[in-house]
């Protein structure tokens, strides 16, 4: 178990005193911190709502709902990586349903063996997760850098009267002389209209 010296947080969503003691006892300290138990879907959205974790382990069925749809919504609207644990009976079924959606699946009774490849597995998704992020984020402030530049552009094309590869290399030139980048010399353009 290598994971760089990170921790992740962990949410257990479960209505099984002994599944919940078995799998906590799976989860050192160093590694999974905080370890919250829930025994609902409603105890599990709202410790959701007060806290982010990394991973949630869903073990079907639980009392207020069956929980495949919950654990397809954390999928789709959280960066946590989903487990969920199902009757051997029910596996290939609950299995279909959620394998799009980005649910790990186990099926009940399992080994600690495979739980702990389970959570090796979990935490290379999450730290996947973790750079799409990143990109994702380094993308969206680009894409901000370049609609303000043209912004800046046409304000200069505007009152300046200058030709868009003016603009262009007056931004430009503007950024390396004073040591300040695009964006600071685009948006001090903007401020001054």
């Amino acid at each position: 178990m290598l994971y760089n010296g990170r921790t992740y947080s962990v949410l257990i969503v479960s209505s099984s005193e002994k599944f919940n003691t078995s799998v906590a006892a799976l989860l050192p300290e160093a590694y999974y911190s905080p370890v919250n138990i829930v025994r609902s879907v409603a105890a599990a959205e709202r410790a959701l709502l007060e806290q982010f974790y990394d991973f949630v382990f869903v073990n079907l069925p639980l009392p207020d709902d069956y929980g495949t749809r919950f654990a397809i919504d954390i999928c789709n609207d959280k960066d946590a990586v989903v487990l969920v644990y199902i009757r051997a009976e029910q596996y290939e079924e609950i299995h279909a349903k959620v394998f799009e959606q980005g649910v790990f699946t186990l099926p009940k009774p399992t080994s600690a063996q495979m739980i702990s490849q389970a959570l090796e597995w979990m935490a290379a998704t999450r730290e996947r997760l973790r750079k799409l992020k990143k990109k994702t984020i380094t993308i969206e402030e680009k894409m901000e850098e370049i609609r303000l530049v043209n912004r800046a552009k046409w304000y200069l094309i505007d009152k300046m009267k200058l030709t868009e590869t003016e603009a262009h290399r007056y931004i430009e030139k503007q950024a390396m002389d004073r040591c300040k980048t695009r964006r600071e010399i685009a948006e001090n353009i903007i401020k001054t209209t």
